[in-house]
């Protein structure tokens, strides 16, 4: 028997769905089609996104097979979902942009090669639509009172900024692409985050209302980390897929940050590590823990961007915590003058200028508190001089705390290091 439903929820993806016995019936036969969309409102996805990524990649590898749908139509509307204002209107070019760059992100994770997965633009069937005829056979299906009880409707409707009637016209649309699937394609099960229920829903009851079939849905949890955080945000910005927005080795670094109470849940979800692999070491402590987590970093960086970049960034990440110089070159690196370090640069003047810290008091105070380190050495006084005796085959290692960390080389004016 397919058990892929059980796992879905032993790994923590199964937030709600529709009938529980009535899915497991249905996904205990390979071969089910089931969808998932994305909206390409950024040229890539982030590290928030890879909750409905690693589910299609499961679900996959247990037979079934994926629509990855990108909202080229719906995009052009805005899902007004957890939104406190009308999204930036994009156009067309800027949407088809996007969609293309995503969908290298998702082949990392998912065959859709048209035979083992698909990966479809929901604008090849809602831009030409004929509205009168939209409104007669499609939009007669919906009810406006049942609607604005949504919680995507009703927390824009509570405030003054309102809900425009371009957004009001999302969720239509969206149960619209459900039936499209499921007519084309035989698409019988939609899946997203738990803020879409109210949307999936409305699919599921267009479906069955126009076709008499009934389908199903499946949403998965939001995740915030233990600290309430929003997952893929940091102080220095988003966690992006694409590597030329986040580096391969900040990439790897976002994980091994992760909080102690974050790693066994996070190895559940974002890798395809056994559950036995994951709950041994879920069981290790202390400093111990680090292995856990470069498991974690590991695993979710080989997935985004292979096998090398995943060795260079431990590489990188371990020369880093261990203080030594290998792997160094994988960093993040500055290029400072080497007169500055003839003369004397101040900590505080290095660290603003190297993007630590964003302001010299900020350097001053973290000297103070004992988070400021170069080659390893804790400096105490952000008035301290960095000159060029202290660099290490034209290399210097700064630390701000525990987490950030930059190699900085040494260059001629005009010159390259």
């Amino acid at each position: 028997m397919n058990d892929i439903l059980d796992t879905l929820k032993k790994r923590g993806f199964v937030k709600q769905s529709t009938d529980e016995k009535a899915l497991e019936k249905v996904l205990s036969e390979k071969g089910q089609v089931f969808y998932v969309g994305f909206d390409p409102t950024a040229d890539s996805l982030h590290v928030g996104s890879l909750v409905p990524i690693m589910a299609i990649a499961q679900l996959q590898r247990h037979g079934h097979f994926p629509i990855a749908i990108i909202g080229g139509g719906t995009t052009m509307i805005g899902d007004p979902s957890g939104k406190t204002e009308l999204r930036r209107m994009m156009t067309l070019e800027e949407i088809s942009a996007n969609g293309e760059k995503i969908l290298t992100q998702l082949k990392r994770y998912a065959v859709l090669d048209g035979k083992q997965g698909l990966f479809l633009n929901n604008a090849d069937w809602l831009l030409n639509l004929n509205y009168i005829d939209f409104l007669r056979d499609i939009g007669r299906h919906f009810k406006v009172n049942e609607m604005i009880r949504s919680e995507a409707y009703k927390l824009r409707l509570e405030r003054q900024e309102g809900l425009s009637f371009i957004e009001f016209n999302y969720q239509i649309l969206q149960a619209y692409d459900f039936l499209v699937l499921f007519q084309k394609y035989n698409c019988t099960i939609q899946m997203g985050g738990d803020d879409q229920w109210g949307n999936i829903l409305a699919g599921n009851d267009l479906v069955r209302k126009v076709t008499g079939h009934s389908v199903h849905a499946l949403t998965f949890p939001l995740l915030t980390t233990a600290t309430g955080g929003k997952m893929g945000k940091t102080e220095s910005g988003t966690i992006w897929l694409d590597g030329e927005k986040t580096s391969p080795y900040e990439f790897y670094q976002y994980w091994i940050n992760t909080d102690d109470r974050d790693v066994v849940s996070f190895l559940k979800f974002f890798t395809f590590l056994p559950l036995e692999e994951v709950n041994e070491l879920g069981k290790l402590e202390g400093a111990d823990l680090r292995k856990a987590k470069e498991v974690l970093a590991f695993e979710v960086t080989f997935l985004a961007h292979g096998e090398e970049e995943a060795n260079k960034a431990k590489d990188a990440s371990r020369a880093a915590f261990g203080e030594t110089s290998e792997g160094m070159a994988s960093m993040p690196t500055a290029s400072i003058a080497r007169e500055k370090f003839v003369k004397g640069i101040t900590l505080a003047d290095l660290f603003v200028e190297t993007g630590l810290v964003s302001t010299k008091s900020e350097a001053h105070r973290l000297a103070e508190q004992g988070g400021a380190y170069v080659q390893g050495q804790k400096v105490i006084s952000g008035k301290t001089l960095i000159t060029e005796e202290m660099f290490r085959k034209n290399e210097l290692l700064l630390s701000a705390g525990k987490k950030k960390r930059i190699r900085v080389l040494a260059s001629w004016e005009g010159a390259e290091p």
